[in-house]
């Protein structure tokens, strides 16, 4: 196998693991019967994220970085958010 094509594969598993987000929120929706965001959509966000910017700094693609970078910082906040609320909770 090629570095190229070990690249492409890590390209295609990031873009698979983010696709992967939108199916795990609309099962959980359909479930539930509203919209809802579960946290495996920010879980997979993150992974699919931060294969995806291994993928784009491999290319050197600079808007692709950025684009992947910023996502990151709103994937990783909303993780710490979700922590930090069941902290707070008081078991029932």
């Amino acid at each position: 196998m090629t570095t190229s094509n070990l690249w492409l594969g890590i390209g295609f598993l990031g873009q698979m693991l983010f696709s992967a987000r939108f199916l795990v929120q609309w099962i959980t929706s359909e479930r539930q019967g509203r919209s809802v965001i579960p946290l495996a959509f920010w879980w997979l966000s993150l992974a699919g994220g931060v294969t995806l910017l291994a993928y784009a700094i491999a290319r050197r693609d600079p808007v692709f970085i950025i684009g992947q970078a910023a996502g990151l910082a709103v994937y990783l906040r909303n993780l710490r958010l979700i922590r930090t609320e069941a902290a707070t909770k008081v078991p029932a």
